[in-house]
């Protein structure tokens, strides 16, 4: 091995502004316990208007969809599917439909933390991104209407 080549830093190391271009190496992605946080906070700052109406719907984070969400949707990467909402939205309830199980929303870590990897946004706004998503989904909202109150959420 060359002395020379050795001492030297890549080049695009002191470009880069870092101090120390490993200074990421104790940084790490949040765990199961950790990101359930991030999106527990993620839902209390969306509007409480919107919030209201989210009475009775359960979030849950997992680390991917099952084999048998995966299946029905006919996604073949457990990778591709950040987010879930399982239920009867809101336009479509009625007073006689038998009792059924909750509107459940579900945010799947790994595949969020890998958007995140490959995006220029923070993580709590990809999560927030997704949850309400999902969550418009209970409502019947469209894309437009998801954005405003994403919007309003940060």
């Amino acid at each position: 091995m060359n002395d020379s080549a050795s001492d030297s830093k890549p080049a695009d190391a002191a470009d880069s502004g870092l101090a120390d271009p490993f200074a990421w190496r104790p940084l790490k992605a949040p765990s199961l316990a950790e990101f359930e946080v991030i999106a527990t906070e993620a839902f209390r700052r969306l509007p409480k208007k919107f919030r209201d109406r989210c009475e009775g719907v359960v979030v849950q984070v997992d680390e991917y969809a099952t084999e048998e969400v995966l299946d029905s949707m006919g996604i073949q990467s457990e990778l591709d599917l950040l987010g879930l909402f399982q239920g009867v939205g809101l336009p479509f309830q009625s007073d006689s439909t038998p009792q059924q199980m909750p509107n459940m929303v579900w945010l799947y870590r790994v595949p969020i933390l890998l958007y995140w990897a490959e995006h220029d946004e923070t993580l709590g706004h990809v999560i927030t991104h997704v949850l309400v998503h999902e969550i418009g989904h209970h409502f019947g909202l469209s894309d437009d209407d998801m954005y405003s109150i994403e919007k309003a959420a940060e």
